[in-house]
């Protein structure tokens, strides 16, 4: 395929050799406004918050099937859906495109589910990401802890660093290279229960981007990672 990067930071670089070394080829690496979609297959968005729904709905517009994996922009997300079904797109976002991450969001479902009935337990959060990183929570721990108050009927909200009644905390920490680290814990008076997933470097953030954007290529539609792993 050739493959837009829409955004071309660290992730956009990772991406890249990654997806060389699966055989395509990278046509536009933008950084900014200056290119032209139609040269490519699919496009990659690891762009910034400011700059996405213009990258994804510039891609929609076109015929371009879009990825994307930039947090912080999701008051659009429902916009963009509604365009890509207009206009016949495909589409996939993901807070986290890693293949273990979307296990542990399986996990972390199953977990708020069996914990449900058992008041004792009260539950928090914590992340973990490099100080480049622009928004907090992160999109994984926003994830993580809407699935969370879905399954689990004690919360109905999350707070950031502060309590609130009927709030899931979340403390979000930035720490130099730290690529990624989502903690639950389950506590009571008795025992705790946590659950971890540590990401080592973003190799796996980045092959779970191009095994997506490999999925989507030739589809219509709008997909979840759900989708591309065959989670039901």
């Amino acid at each position: 395929m050739k493959i837009a990067l829409l955004g071309y930071g660290k992730m956009g670089k990772t991406i890249e050799q990654i997806a060389l070394q699966r055989g395509h080829t990278i046509v536009i690496k933008a950084k900014n406004n200056n290119y032209t979609i139609t040269e490519a297959d699919i496009a990659i968005d690891f762009s910034t918050p400011s700059a996405a729904y213009n990258n994804i709905s510039n891609c929609i517009e076109n015929n371009v099937p879009v990825i994307s994996g930039t947090t912080g922009w999701l008051e659009d997300y429902d916009k963009t859906v509604a365009l890509c079904q207009e206009k016949k797109g495909a589409f996939i976002y993901a807070s986290n495109f890693s293949l273990g991450v979307n296990v542990f969001f399986e996990l972390n479902s199953y977990l708020a589910k069996m914990m449900n009935t058992l008041k004792d337990y009260k539950v928090s959060m914590e992340e973990i990401h490099h100080t480049q990183k622009l928004d907090a929570p992160s999109g994984t721990a926003i994830t993580l802890a809407n699935d969370i108050i879905k399954e689990h009927t004690s919360y109905n909200s999350w707070s950031l660093e502060q309590e609130k009644e009927k709030a899931l905390p979340i403390t979000a920490k930035r720490t130099e290279d730290v690529p990624g680290t989502h903690s639950i814990t389950y506590k009571s008076d008795v025992d705790t229960i946590d659950i971890t997933h540590t990401a080592h470097n973003r190799q796996g953030f980045a092959l779970g981007a191009v095994i997506a954007a490999e999925w989507l290529y030739g589809k219509t539609g709008v997909f979840t990672m759900k989708d591309v792993l065959n989670i039901s």
